[in-house]
Parts: structure tokens; C-alpha cells; sequence
């Protein structure tokens, strides 16, 4: 099975869909409910030229809007926090925050990507893993085939 089968069309049809060792599908059928909600944001999400032109500062309102439609079905902002003890010291490390999390699937928003926040959600994800607080993560992101369009504004 892939993607393919189980992402709904409107999505497929909307979304550049990229998917790493079967996650889809993992995700659908461990995680239905982070699935489902992840599609409903996903179908519901839409955003204007209006709010594409105006300043982020720390946050534009094309996220906000995403989290418009995660938030109230209990998806969270999250850190983990892990205290090593290294030569008899305790060393506390915090990873960079997701912006949700719900039950063990991370979700990030990455609406002005670049490289360094691609590896600074991967290697959060990683860590999240590793410590056995999620089993999948996802990463939502603006795709290349938009950028003559944002040029343009």
C-alpha cells in the first residue's frame, strides 16, 4: 500500500504529498484519529494574497490559521526536555519546540522554510523518537511550485 491509497483526493489534488518509509500509512492506520484531523486541517487550509503580503515578524498569519484548525482538537505545542548524567554531572538538553503534538504523531509547520529549520524539526523529531514519546512525525511545508507566484506579490 501507499500514499496514494489512502490520502483522500481533494488533498492529493491539492498538496504536493511527499512521504519517507510508508509514513502514510502508518499514519492512517496506527494513528486514524491524528490522520483524520490532519486531513480536515489539511482540506480546510486556505490562504490569501492578502495575508501572503503581509509582515511575519515572529509569525505570520498563515500559521495561526493552520493552528486554527489543529489546536481545538487537542493538538499541542511541545518540548522535550532529557537529563543525562555525563561524568557524574546532570545535563539537562532541551530539543527545539513542534509545533504539534498529539498522542505520539508530531506535526510541524514550516511555512517560510530553509535548510537549518528542515534539520532543526528533523533532529526534534529524531529526539522525540528516540525518547519514545512519538512514532511518526510530519512536516507541512509551501511548495517549490508556489514560488513564482509569492515573487510575483
Amino acid at each position: 500500500m501507499i500514499w496514494k491509497d489512502i490520502i483522500p483526493p481533494p488533498i492529493a489534488d491539492l498538496y504536493e504529498i511527499q512521504d519517507y518509509k510508508h509514513g502514510a500509512v502508518i499514519l492512517a492506520y496506527e494513528f486514524p484519529d491524528q490522520f483524520r484531523y490532519i486531513c480536515q486541517a489539511l482540506e480546510a487550509f486556505r490562504f490569501t494574497e492578502e495575508e501572503v503580503k503581509q509582515p511575519g515578524g515572529n509569525e505570520s498569519p498563515i500559521p495561526k490559521k493552520f493552528s486554527q484548525l489543529l489546536k481545538p482538537f487537542g493538538w499541542a505545542e511541545n518540548i522535550l526536555t532529557a537529563t543525562m548524567v555525563v561524568d557524574g554531572k546532570k545535563i539537562r538538553q532541551s530539543t527545539h519546540k513542534v509545533d504539534y503534538i498529539k498522542g505520539r504523531v508530531a506535526c510541524d509547520l514550516e511555512w517560510n522554510r530553509k535548510d537549518q529549520t528542515y534539520d532543526r524539526d528533523l533532529y526534534a523529531f529524531r529526539t522525540f523518537f528516540d525518547y519514545y514519546r512519538i512514532s511518526i512525525g510530519v512536516i507541512i511545508t509551501r511548495s517549490n511550485e508556489l514560488d513564482p507566484w509569492f515573487k510575483s506579490l
